[in-house]
């Protein structure tokens, strides 16, 4: 293992301007071991470190089979389409890699040919997109509808075309033969190592049995990168949720059934009408409340209690009216078992004075979530470590708090896992100054953005832009951006305006932009070199404690006399804030500063947690002494 990143080693041999790096070889080395000993290892690696070569070399050095989740679909794509061709050239390894993702990655052909027979239903433009997906089906040998080049991913077409856990006919299917989720399993069954992400690990541990169960095989060897994201992820899927999408595509399936396959059965129509009458009534009685929020302050409401009653009575003659065409279609039978499910979810949802779980709703316009989370899964993700024996390796390069990986492990139950910490090689002294500016407002202050502006454009300008100003609300991004279109002539790009992957080209093509984002770019960004050398944060980032999740969390800990503020709030804020800050430095080259826009990081005895998470580097309240620093780099 050592010889494979020596100076002279294998990646060496086969990787151009690969460096050798101390931290990589002691993880991989702790990798390996825990692969052979059958252990489970959390590692939280510095930016630079080189995790993922880390593990990957090991991971194909076992001879066992391997399943590898990451964050998000895209580092999916990355690990199966860059990182491992490199690893497995460099190792001349000759077992076979497949990527899995989820069902509604994949063309349903049952639901194509079921939309096909009743296309007269849908509006012109679906029509033509129906069309353009029936002629691609002809050739497409994967289905993965993310290759269809003739209709985009985020088109209304896709979800009346894919397959959900809930809508699975299994093996009842007519086309179960050419299912294109059933041949991605087979070739997962037969590869050695298979690509996965977090939510699909995470939804094949609790699915349903769908007629072939499963979709991820058992393995010897589980690694998570991204690791952090885990025990939130686990949350919500270990809870149960009922959509108003879901009731809405119950009633669709069953009024086109009826339309294509049961047309004797008019009772069938009249029970789907109902079913979306209601649900669409619950809807709007819903909206009328706060976006989101506490269940049993929502079924209390009496517009809400009302309407309630109306939908279950619609789920009852749903149950009545199927029960007679039980049977009759293998599509008839599945929403027959849905019906039952979702009025027992129902009531499940309603009996809100069960303890260990958060129950909490999101609406807006067109939909609504009715959800029950529980507090903890370190007692499934025990059972799930004892019940799947072999490896199991967590990694991330935000685990820790204060220098402890304590958060991460009692939230997965992993007392038992070997642990390691590794600083990033980078040399964040020399490389990077962090500043909390003096005079900056509070954090709640009216008028805030414009003062911010006021203090932080003279350094953003000086900078020539290559700047990432992250924020911890929209209303904050807004007003943001607006004051700074109206003061200054650089590029000033916001979220939302156009999509992620086209406002980074953007900024990287500009370069010398301003990028003002929130959350889902505070991670997983990586803009490399001069384009990006300031990294601005609004506040320091603290879930809103009316969050209902967070709430819940914290009420708990209060009970089992814990310290709310401390054990909850305090480390989810922490490790938000060393993603947000891990944008800056992405290469041993380069060079920024990082300005946090909270006086509470100097003010409060908690800013030292912050401080002692952060890399080391050199701090000042000048916020002329960054100027300084960024124009001595621009420059040069």
């Amino acid at each position: 293992m050592v010889d494979d990143f020596a100076e002279n080693g294998l990646l060496a041999k086969a990787i151009d301007g690969f460096v050798a790096r101390e931290p990589q070889r002691n993880m991989a080395n702790k990798v390996s071991e825990s692969i052979k000993k059958q252990r489970s290892l959390v590692v939280e690696a510095g930016t630079g470190t080189g995790k993922t070569f880390a593990y990957l070399v090991p991971a194909l050095r076992s001879d066992k089979k391997v399943i590898l989740s990451t964050g998000s679909k895209n580092l999916q794509e990355q690990l199966y389409s860059k990182d491992l061709p490199i690893i497995k050239k460099a190792l001349n390894f000759t077992g076979k890699i497949a990527l899995l993702k989820g069902r509604a990655n994949y063309l349903c052909l049952e639901r194509l040919y079921h939309q096909y027979a009743a296309a007269g239903d849908l509006d012109k433009t679906l029509r033509v997109d129906l069309a353009r997906v029936k002629n691609w089906s002809i050739k497409t040998k994967d289905g993965d509808i993310s290759k269809c080049t003739t209709v985009t991913e985020d088109n209304l077409i896709w979800p009346l075309l894919t397959s959900t856990n809930d809508n699975c006919l299994g093996s009842d299917c007519e086309h179960y033969n050419d299912c294109y989720v059933v041949k991605a399993r087979k070739r997962a069954l037969n590869a050695d190592v298979v690509v996965v992400n977090h939510h699909l690990f995470l939804a094949d541990v609790v699915v349903k049995d769908t007629g072939f169960g499963e979709l991820i095989p058992k393995a010897d060897v589980m690694i998570f990168d991204e690791a952090h994201q885990l025990p939130d992820l686990a949350c919500h899927y270990f809870g149960q949720q009922l959509t108003s999408r879901q009731l809405f595509d119950l009633a669709k399936e069953i009024n086109l059934t009826y339309r294509t396959e049961v047309k004797d059965m008019s009772q069938l129509q009249q029970c789907a009408d109902k079913l979306q009458k209601c649900t669409q009534d619950l809807r709007l009685a819903i909206n009328q409340q706060s976006p989101k929020g506490n269940l049993r302050y929502l079924f209390h409401q009496e517009d809400v209690r009302k309407e309630l009653s109306y939908l279950i009575d619609a789920l009852t003659f749903c149950h009545e009216v199927l029960q007679l065409a039980v049977g009759r279609s293998s599509t008839l039978d599945n929403c027959f078992e849905r019906v039952g499910q979702y009025s027992m979810l129902l009531k499940r949802l309603q009996q809100t004075d069960v303890t260990g779980f958060s129950y909490w709703y999101e609406s807006s316009y067109n939909y609504f979530v009715f959800a029950l989370t529980p507090l903890s899964v370190a007692d499934k993700f025990t059972e799930l470590l004892a019940e799947r024996k072999g490896s199991w390796i967590f990694t991330s390069a935000t685990l820790s708090v204060n220098n402890q990986l304590d958060y991460f492990t009692k939230r997965l139950g992993l007392t038992d896992a070997d642990s390691l910490i590794l600083e990033s090689p980078f040399d964040y002294i020399h490389q990077t100054v962090l500043c909390v500016p003096r005079y900056i407002p509070s954090p709640n202050e009216q008028g805030n953005a414009e003062k911010l502006v006021d203090i932080l454009l003279p350094v953003i300008e000086a900078n020539k832009g290559r700047c990432f100003f992250l924020c911890t609300s929209y209303a904050m991004m807004h007003a943001l951006a607006k004051q700074f279109r109206e003061l200054t002539k650089l590029p000033v790009l916001v979220q939302g305006e156009t999509s992620k992957i086209k406002l980074l080209d953007q900024f990287i093509h500009s370069g010398n932009a301003l990028l003002i984002a929130t959350s889902s770019f505070w991670e997983g960004i990586d803009v490399r070199g001069d384009t990006l050398s300031c990294v601005i944060i609004d506040k320091l980032p603290f879930t809103s404690p009316d969050d209902p999740l967070i709430k819940a969390r914290m009420e708990d800990c209060q009970m089992q006399g814990g310290d709310a503020f401390n054990e909850v709030q305090l480390p989810e804020a922490v490790i938000t804030l060393k993603q947000g800050v891990g944008r800056l430095i992405r290469h041993h080259n380069d060079r920024g500063a990082i300005i946090i826009c909270d006086n509470r990081l100097v003010m409060r005895p908690y800013g030292a947690t912050f401080i002692n998470s952060l890399p080391p580097s050199p701090r000042t309240r000048d916020i002329n002494k960054v100027k300084e620093f960024l124009l001595k780099k621009v420059n040069g």
